[in-house]
């Protein structure tokens, strides 16, 4: 992928869009949903909007208004997307969540967002949402979008209303067309309640301006034969405006899940997806743990192959302006960095072309073979994994944005793959570092060195992507959104070479009782870098020093030699907690560049993993209130002796 001019549809509405992608690309495949291992079957952009239209007479028939709210509650699947395609024509805006959505969240979110039609994905979430029914008062209709036998008495269905609408179209009507002329780029397309890290969702309003500015604003070119594979949750802003670029550049879209996605990526052979971190860092592993069980021959491939790639790559990455700065050079260092780094590229060249066609080739067939990239979001990508793929040739990018900036505030490219940023700003978009503690804007700071980059801040962001606010809370709205600036609460530092680096978030810094601020994201990256730790958190909000609490790893263990059915069994077996002990301690060291208050002192092994839904968002970000409520007292007890 590289820098260019985005060349597919796009309008200043979404209903718009999907009409002119229709008309542009027409009886290609917009989705495919699988059926079978290697066979996909798909509905073409045509079909999908022709859905839409039957859909959206049906749900006017039904009373809904423009401008009304429609509750969606399903994971990714086709008639997520007939059902998104029926309400936004309509210009009415969807409330999607995935199935894995709690009934007193059901409760709220369908009250809170006055959704009176709501679509239930399957009879499974149906049985739970009908007896909420009492407590819901707006809503007045539930729609099925399975069709497994016949739906309870007053439940309508999908294939219902689509053929309601089809014949209402076939008799001349025409509501939908008069509906989409009257779509204002600053109507609701979307009201996204956030997972959220702490407390209650907020409902994030969400334009057709801000999802346009996303699709207009792409900073790589996509082709109608580029292929997706889907696999984070739709119902998230980050794998939706992925889906709306693929609609906007003619891409077909596969639906997979993590049980079939090896076998998808073989048989699909996808030239882009969105992913998440944790995709990536269990991949890495995998391809680790096959490298040890290799033959030892196979095994010295692996590790030269690897060592040459992180040579040239590395000196190449420093020579096109790739290699991450946070202090700048003068001339006579770059000039010197860029000898040496030349000197090494020509050194170790010729053993690295021939490794890489031996050994490195065949690791890429993981991925299908096809792949120009993936873009990592929804969490910090560890700096060993992001190197490690990048290394051996499969550009695996970061980007960085939340629900409330539509998502994306900037994204690596090839051009500018800065290893340990999440890249350059998105376009339309620009950025201040705040000091915490002053309020002073660090950069851009036209009477400081560099203007101000490599200073360590708050991020605030304003854009054409930044939301209209949260839905009927003026109070939250004022909090975040000042002056048409927006306060992400992440900590990052703008480099020299003009991209952002996230280093923590403000609300999840760490307070000693000495008064040092620690950011514990940085420092549980590299604990996770541990076979023997599948997950941790650090803890010590007012507390002479930190601990950690640790879920251990099934897997690192085995290869130890320690075998357990499960992690509580496991976390109790002799020797396990000094091992995680002496891990910490070796990664989380001054050699390491960690300062002494930065130093774990006290852990503690978690009897379970942490589940998505419940301690993790679905973008496995940490739910540290979740934690903390959870294990309060074992966090008590870890600092017991030592307050």
């Amino acid at each position: 992928m590289s820098d260019s001019v985005h060349k597919g549809v796009s309008a200043s509405n979404l209903a718009e869009m999907y009409r002119l992608a229709a008309e542009r690309y027409g009886d290609l495949p917009a989705f495919a949903t699988r059926v079978k291992s290697g066979v996909f079957r798909p509905v073409s952009y045509h079909d999908l909007y022709e859905y839409g239209l039957a859909l959206g007479t049906a749900l006017i028939e039904l009373g809904v208004e423009a401008r009304d709210h429609v509750g969606l509650l399903s994971d990714n699947r086709v008639e997520w997307n007939i059902v998104d395609y029926g309400v936004l024509l309509i210009g009415a805006a969807d409330v999607p969540r995935g199935t894995d959505i709690t009934n007193q969240e059901i409760e709220y979110i369908v009250n809170h967002s006055d959704s009176e039609v709501v679509f239930v994905e399957n009879r499974r979430l149906l049985d739970r949402v009908i007896p909420l029914m009492p407590k819901m008062e707006k809503a007045r209709h539930l729609v099925l979008m399975d069709l497994q036998g016949e739906p309870p008495e007053g439940v309508l269905t999908l294939e219902g209303l689509i053929q309601k609408g089809r014949a209402a179209r076939e008799a001349g009507d025409r509501s939908v067309e008069e509906r989409m002329a009257g779509i204002q780029p600053g109507d609701l397309f979307t009201l996204i309640y956030t997972s959220g890290t702490t407390g209650t969702p907020k409902g994030v309003m969400l334009t057709h301006a801000n999802m346009a500015s996303q699709v207009r604003n792409l900073p790589f070119p996509l082709e109608p034969d580029d292929r997706l594979l889907s696999i984070l949750p739709v119902w998230h802003s980050y794998e939706r405006i992925f889906q709306m670029i693929a609609i906007s550049n003619g891409c077909c879209t596969y639906f997979t899940s993590l049980r079939s996605l090896a076998d998808d990526l073989k048989k699909v052979k996808p030239t882009i997806m969105a992913s998440a971190p944790r995709l990536w860092e269990n991949l890495y592993l995998k391809i680790l743990k096959n490298v040890q069980e290799s033959h030892w021959i196979r095994r010295g491939l692996f590790h030269a192959a690897y060592f040459c790639s992180r040579m040239v790559k590395g000196s190449l990455f420093f020579l096109q302006g790739k290699k991450i700065d946070l202090k700048g050079r003068s001339p006579v260092q770059s000039g010197a960095l860029a000898l040496f780094h030349s000197l090494r590229v020509l050194l170790f060249l010729p053993p690295f072309v021939a490794l890489n066609a031996v050994v490195l080739e065949k690791l890429r067939q993981i991925v299908g073979g096809s792949f120009k990239g993936t873009v990592s979001g929804g969490g910090a990508l560890q700096p060993h994994v992001d190197e490690f793929f990048n290394y051996i040739g499969i550009p695996v990018q970061e980007g960085y944005g939340l629900t409330e900036t539509s998502p994306v505030i900037a994204v690596r490219t090839i051009p500018r793959l800065v290893i340990g940023t999440v890249g350059p700003l998105y376009r339309e978009t620009e950025i201040r570092i705040v000091d915490l503690n002053t309020g002073d804007i660090l950069y851009p700071n036209p009477g400081a060195r560099g203007e101000g980059r490599g200073l360590k801040g708050e991020v605030h962001v304003k854009g054409t992507q930044v939301m209209k606010g949260y839905y009927k809370s003026p109070e939250a709205t004022e909090k975040v959104l000042r002056d048409g600036w927006f306060n992400t609460g992440d900590i990052g530092i703008f480099t020299y070479n003009d991209c952002l680096k996230i280093v923590g978030r403000s609300k999840d810094t760490i307070v000693l009782l000495n008064g040092e601020n620690i950011e514990p994201i940085p420092i549980e990256a590299k604990i996770c870098e541990s076979a023997l730790v599948d997950q941790c958190m650090i803890v010590g909000q007012d507390q002479k020093q930190l601990g950690a609490l640790v879920v251990p790893s099934l897997e690192g263990f085995k290869e130890q030699g320690i075998e357990a059915g499960d992690v509580a069994e496991l976390a109790q077996r002799s020797g396990v907690r000094e091992k995680v002990s002496a891990e910490i301690k070796r990664l989380v060291s001054k050699e390491n560049g960690f300062k002494a208050f930065e130093h774990v002192h006290e852990i503690a092994l978690l009897p379970k993993e942490f589940e998505l839904g419940v301690e993790m968002t679905n973008t496995f970000k940490i739910k540290r209130h979740v934690v903390d409520e959870t294990y309060g007292e074992l966090i008590d007890g870890l600092f017991a002796d030592r307050s």
